[in-house]
């Protein structure tokens, strides 16, 4: 049987890779709208956690290559409208994930050279991993006073109220000894009999029955009638917690040890999963594993794999994280599921960069309880090298939240008379050629802003969550918008007010729209009129600029003129803004070439121009509050350290406020200059730069 991924990671090209990071940007970012946002997940999860992690591993080797869109950069999906929202103190990350042993041991291995351990024991606590909706619950002197959903994992949708109808989550602590505020996170879940007898009544009700009880629990508890919710039946683990004092700061926990905390919040009167237990070898870890994922059938709740954390929590607020989860968890997902269909036809679907994706519709077939309708087939060699033809007869495989793929043909079933799928060579959106430059193997549409579905696809990015984010003006209506020539650049959005003034039909006689939705949508766009700066600049859509390089460029040059600047004076490779411009630690050659190849475009530099005169303001970064002696300095970590590694040294610096470089020049603050520090040690002293040891670092953090 083929494998679920052709190419392996360590064998790709720079094409390869920047082709595939495309195809799994598409596909994690549908899944997780249908998965978060409609609770209509079309895979399963075991498939769209190795897309994840696939995604992962390129950009580890490419870190140049990172996508605008890249999923490293997102967690969740966009928070409904329906709901207020309520700012989570502190993200609520999503896990990076595992699917073998070998997995696991890296994840050991990557922790214990974080850390620099040698010969302390490393142990981990295994949970289960629950399939149902993550929620966090807030209790201000034992009293329990407000509960979110993850939402994008900074702002979740206020659902107290529902939450309030749980009988697993107290209303009043229990005992004694908890803070004066305790954020517990846990998994809302309907149990398997619950689930049954629920799509009994759906069914006698002539209602649609739910797909599995990971939709119908979310389902329940996003109900904005909480008397529905009411009547499900929905339970609450507990698997996490944070301590506060009564001014809001952050309070130590009494107990150094996850698995012990997670016993004190079952005396306060949460449930704990029984299965959780702490292991503190690999073998141990891995039997553990095993022993969960037999009893997974017998279990009256769904779940999806094992999560394995450091126990010890001073280590886990060493480890710290990385854009969207953390570095002391992962997840041990169980195998994924395949099944057999038919391909009916092959669409061509046209990018934002103009790439030419196939898209095989298949007649619809249910994987692990959801239906699946497509599957992507990735780019033109794909379909050649496996001989993908309309009508074949196929294996899809599939898991979380994303378009499953093709595994195999079955050659044995194939029509005599199939013909070979020849690939179009021109776009089907505008007619423009569609070329593949260099050895790129994708095929891209040449028609640029003149294709209209090029052009769709950057607003629609541009009012995405993670860019402006604006209520009510969806993929829906920015193709409408676009079909009647009201939208046609992100400063036409600014001017609908006006322009719907002048409409013969105004907008809220739209089928589908109404008063008070245009009303909203307005509104909606009033707030987006102030930006900040690292939003505005992921907004635009500049290949391989994701949200963590747009957080970095806001980062280091503070404001949207300073950046501008900048960029036009580093036009010129030989200039220092050009220097300063690599310099950013995480900054590659690729990513700073895309960058100004935008602002050097007439065309790209207008539309930027006409949005910045549509804004009230693009905000300057702020960064976070941090009154430590080396927030806002610039430093660089140069030659090897023995007592704390250079990646826990760089993650230390930037939380507490501190820019991280990757080279030395005269605007660098300190030199960390370990052994070897080699020529930026050298360059740092004939700079007369302030240089220290790792001894005088630590010192330095201390204070």
């Amino acid at each position: 049987m083929a494998s679920l991924f052709p190419i392996d990671v360590a064998d790709m090209s720079e094409l390869d890779a920047e082709v595939e990071l495309k195809r799994l940007a598409a596909e994690i970012k549908l899944h997780d709208k249908l998965y978060h946002t409609k609770d209509a997940p079309k895979i399963s999860d075991a498939v769209y956690d190795k897309l994840r992690l696939r995604n992962q591993e390129i950009e580890t080797k490419f870190p140049h290559l990172k996508r605008s869109d890249s999923p490293s950069d997102r967690v969740g999906s966009e928070v409904q409208s329906g709901f207020k929202k309520i700012t989570h103190t502190r993200p609520m990350l999503s896990l990076a994930n595992a699917f073998d042993e070998g997995d696991v041991q890296d994840f050991i291995e990557r922790v214990q050279r974080f850390l620099g351990l040698a010969d302390e024991e490393l142990v981990l606590t295994c949970e289960p991993k629950i399939d149902g909706l993550s929620a966090s619950l807030r209790y201000e002197h034992g009293v329990f006073v407000s509960g979110a959903t993850r939402g994008d994992g900074r702002v979740g949708e206020d659902i107290t109220q529902n939450l309030s109808t749980i009988a697993e989550i107290p209303k009043k602590l229990s005992g004694d000894g908890w803070p004066a505020v305790l954020e517990v996170r846990g998994e809302v879940y309907m149990s398997k009999p619950d689930f049954n007898a629920l799509n009994v009544a759906q069914e006698n009700a002539d209602k649609p029955p739910f797909a599995n009880p990971r939709n119908a629990a979310a389902g329940s508890l996003r109900q904005l009638d909480v008397a529905v919710t009411r009547t499900r039946k929905l339970q609450f683990f507990a698997y996490a917690y944070l301590f506060y004092d009564a001014d809001g700061n952050d309070a130590t926990p009494t107990l150094n040890s996850h698995n012990a905390n997670l016993h004190a919040l079952e005396a306060w009167g949460f449930t704990i999963n029984p299965l959780t237990a702490t292991c503190a070898t690999l073998a141990e870890t891995m039997a553990q594993y095993h022993k969960i994922e037999q009893q997974r059938s017998k279990l009256p709740y769904d779940i999806d794999g094992v999560v394995l954390k450091v126990d010890r929590l001073d280590w886990q607020s060493r480890l710290g994280m990385v854009s969207r989860a953390p570095r002391w968890a992962i997840a041990q997902k169980f195998p994924a599921e395949k099944a057999q269909t038919k391909i009916k036809d092959i669409e061509i679907q046209v990018g934002r960069t103009g790439a030419l994706t196939p898209v095989a519709k298949l007649e619809p077939v249910t994987v692990g309880g959801v239906v699946v309708s497509n599957a992507t087939l990735h780019n033109a060699d794909e379909i050649a090298r496996k001989d993908i033809r309309i009508g074949d007869t196929v294996i899809i495989q599939r898991a979380g939240d994303v378009i499953p793929q093709v595994v195999e043909v079955i050659i044995e079933k194939r029509d005599a008379a199939s013909q070979a799928f020849v690939f179009p060579d021109h776009c089907p959106d505008c007619g423009s050629p569609a070329i593949a430059e260099g050895d790129d193997v994708v095929m891209r549409c040449t028609g640029g802003l003149v294709c209209p579905a090029q052009h769709v696809e950057q607003l629609r990015h541009f009012v995405s969550r993670n860019a402006f984010d604006i209520d009510g003006l969806g993929a829906k209506q920015i193709e409408e918008l676009w079909q009647k020539e009201l939208v046609r650049s992100p400063a036409d959005i600014f001017k609908l007010v006006d322009k719907n003034k002048t409409l013969g039909e105004p907008i809220q006689n739209w089928k589908g729209w109404g008063e008070l939705s245009v009303d909203n949508l307005f509104a909606a766009i009033d707030e987006r009129r102030t930006i900040p700066l690292e939003r505005f600049i992921f907004a635009l859509g500049i290949r391989h600029v994701g949200q963590a390089s747009a957080r970095l460029l806001a980062k280091n040059y503070g404001s949207l003129d300073a950046l501008i600047t900048a960029i036009d004076a580093a036009q010129n490779v030989d200039t220092e803004a050009y220097a300063n411009l690599l310099a950013i630690d995480g900054f590659g050659e690729k990513v700073a070439k895309n960058l100004l190849s935008f602002f050097a475009e007439a065309a790209t530099r207008e539309m930027v121009d006409n949005l910045i005169a549509s804004l009230d303001r693009v905000e300057d970064f702020i960064a976070p509050k941090n009154d430590h002696a080396i927030a806002g300095k610039i430093i660089v970590f140069t030659g090897s350290m023995e007592k704390m590694t250079r990646s826990e040294a760089k993650a230390r610096a930037e939380s507490m406020g501190a820019k991280v470089s990757g080279s030395v020049s005269a605007k660098t603050d300190i030199v960390v200059a370990g052994p070897g520090s080699g020529s930026k040690g050298k360059k740092a002293k004939e700079l007369g730069l302030n240089v220290i040891d790792e001894d005088g670092w630590l010192a330095l953090i201390a204070e």
